[in-house]
């Protein structure tokens, strides 16, 4: 492993992390994927990442999220995970998919309907396994808060 992606796994498992960082990541990879045309993710330098786009649960409109995710290869899938960075309550987009699982995504500059998937049982165990070995800090998130974390599994459409 390198030696800067192990110290941002560190830092990104601190509560001044958490704290912090959903304030200004998300800010700064919108106004970079908006000046790129949807080229460029800054985040995605750490982790891969998509630019979610679905509707508010309860307001209806239009919301555009940056967020990690962990790509499942060739299946054309993708995998998000509503860790909120170990915050007490689910990230608002988890309920925006689960309101309305029909959303797009913006991967590597391209526009990609999907329908997410709220994991459960034996398949979310096999997922979070995955993400653990694929984002070590989701452990230190998960030992947190009182919640599961949500496994959204999204499907080109």
């Amino acid at each position: 492993m390198a030696p800067g992606l192990r110290l941002m796994q560190k830092m990104s498992s601190t509560r001044t992390f958490a704290k912090l960082a959903p304030h200004f990541i998300p800010a700064m990879d919108r106004a970079v994927h908006r000046l790129t045309r949807g080229k460029v993710l800054l985040s995605a330098r750490m982790l891969p990442g998509v630019v979610l786009t679905a509707r508010g649960a309860r307001s209806g409109l239009v919301r555009r999220t940056p967020l990690a995710c962990m790509p499942e290869g060739e299946a054309g899938t993708w995998v998000l995970i509503g860790s909120n960075f170990g915050r007490p309550g689910h990230p608002a987009w988890t309920a925006n998919l689960l309101a309305e699982p029909y959303a797009e995504i913006s991967w590597r500059g391209t526009d990609i309907p999907v329908r997410a998937r709220l994991l459960c049982g034996a398949e979310r165990a096999e997922v979070w396994a995955a993400a653990l070995k694929f984002w070590p800090p989701y452990a230190t998130y998960q030992s947190r808060v009182d919640r599961e974390i949500r496994l959204f599994r999204l499907e080109r459409r």
